[in-house]
């Protein structure tokens, strides 16, 4: 190396910017998902995300070519930690039908508290890449906790297994949605959990066998 090139890479090294591009992926989606729960469903921007990643706003187009991608693995991200929050609660609890719902419930009301902007972007009619193998994994996963926490309250077949799943689904997602938007009567957050301790034994009870 010349004493240019030699200057370049040195400041290559140094410059905290350029360090970013092994991780700008990441470093993007959680700008994008601070953005949503700073400012809701709308704040999503790659622009912004880029600037305050200190890189070039044409930088993120090779990992996320449109705002449809950027939000598609915004996304993604929050269905992985939905579940995670479910299963993180799930792990404390007995190993009994209601604990296991009561417990999957609080850790999505957990999740939604704790991410409004991502929460309300999950369920919304914003378009994703539909055909993102990792968007329908991580959908898929959280999917599955709602399913195991239900299949012991209803019955045996498709049928009634998805009417449980449905019941249970309602239930907690209405649930959150009003109590994140402050439309629930306590806005004390213990106090919510509580009133889920209460509330899934007195609509959920396990099917007979």
């Amino acid at each position: 190396l010349d004493r240019n090139q030699e200057n370049a890479s040195v400041c290559a090294m140094s410059d905290p910017r350029l360090h970013l591009h092994g991780d700008l992926r990441h470093h993007l989606i959680e700008t994008g998902i601070a953005q949503v729960d700073g400012g809701g469903v709308g704040a999503l921007s790659i622009r912004k995300a880029a600037t305050q990643a200190g890189v070039s706003h044409a930088a993120p187009a090779h990992h996320f070519p449109s705002l449809t991608h950027f939000r598609t693995a915004v996304v993604t991200e929050g269905y992985r930690r939905f579940a995670a929050s479910m299963r993180a609660e799930m792990a404390r609890a007995e190993l009994q039908p209601r604990p296991q719902l009561v417990a999957a419930c609080r850790g999505y009301f957990a999740f939604a508290s704790a991410h409004p902007g991502l929460f309300d972007l999950m369920f919304s009619t914003q378009p994703f890449v539909q055909a993102d193998p990792e968007f329908w994994s991580a959908q898929y996963a959280a999917y599955q906790v709602l399913s195991e926490v239900s299949a012991p309250y209803g019955r045996s077949d498709p049928a009634g297994r998805r009417v449980a799943e449905m019941r249970i689904w309602s239930f907690i997602h209405g649930f959150s949605g009003l109590a994140v938007g402050k439309n629930v009567m306590f806005s004390d957050p213990a106090e919510l959990e509580r009133m889920i301790d209460v509330l899934v034994p007195d609509f959920a009870t396990p099917a007979q066998a």
